[in-house]
């Protein structure tokens, strides 16, 4: 039952996909409503999903690789409905709508759903731990999606090979403040969860101990090259993008240890 509402969820980023590679290739992309209800819907539906398993075992529903991926692309879809509107970045939802989709896609094909033979009990600390974590990582991810975005639109100005897609992206100094608050959301919310961390009230392997505090360190020296002003938009822009699948590939490692111990 709950994987069917899964895969509705993701039929709906497809949607979302299907329609902004329609209107791309026929040179009269605008993001319009349609994208912006269809990633609605899916994140409904990702919400019910995530409420029917996590019922099911009686906790919150980061048990194995299958359910973190899942819980990343609910996060990725929650923080671009409530940044998007707010910096009017409403053409990250045709970057934002592939990424979730290829995420889900991933879960739902490989053979990572492996259910635990016992129904193990709720530590609040660890599962507070662990969700803010993940819904750091959606922030981190929004943040390399618009780093993408500016990317994008700075070379097109440099090349001065202006698609239609260019009209519709936000200023580069808008994409850079959403950027930089977009880390400092993330940022945040990871400390809150790496403090969490130390209540949990039992060891943590220590690989997951190195690779959370890795990927707290980068986003720190990211932040900090930024504040001092040493790091120039671009890079920041760039090193978005390299952190986030830095961060993505220790989350395996991190999850890994997790399930092992």
């Amino acid at each position: 039952m709950d994987r069917l509402i899964l895969i509705a969820a993701t039929l709906c980023f497809l949607a979302a996909v299907v329609r902004t590679v329609i209107l791309v290739n026929a040179g009269n992309f605008r993001p319009g409503r349609f994208n912006f209800f269809a990633i609605v819907t899916g994140f409904l539906l990702q919400t019910g999903f995530l409420s029917v398993r996590g019922h099911a075992l009686g906790r919150c529903p980061l048990t194995n690789l299958f359910e973190v991926f899942i819980f990343l692309a609910w996060s990725v879809a929650l923080i671009y409905l409530l940044v998007g509107p707010v910096y009017r970045l409403s053409l990250m939802g045709a970057f934002t709508a592939p990424v979730v989709f290829i995420i889900q896609t991933l879960a739902l094909i490989a053979p990572i759903d492996v259910r635990h033979p016992a129904r193990m009990p709720a530590n609040p600390w660890l599962e507070f731990h662990a969700s803010m974590s993940m819904i750091a990582y959606g922030a981190f991810a929004l943040a390399c999606i618009a780093g993408v975005m500016y990317l994008l639109q700075d070379r097109q100005l440099k090349t001065r090979q202006l698609h239609s897609i260019f009209y519709l992206l936000p200023p580069l100094s808008d994409l850079f403040v959403a950027i930089t608050r977009l880390l400092w959301w993330g940022f945040g919310l990871y400390t809150l969860g790496l403090v969490s961390g130390f209540f949990i009230g039992q060891p943590l392997p220590l690989i997951q101990v190195f690779c959370a505090f890795g990927v707290w360190l980068l986003y720190a020296a990211i932040l900090q090259g930024r504040h001092l002003r040493r790091l120039a938009p671009k890079r920041v822009a760039a090193l978005c993008i390299i952190g986030f699948s830095v961060a993505l590939t220790l989350l395996w490692g991190i999850t890994f240890s997790a399930q092992a111990h």
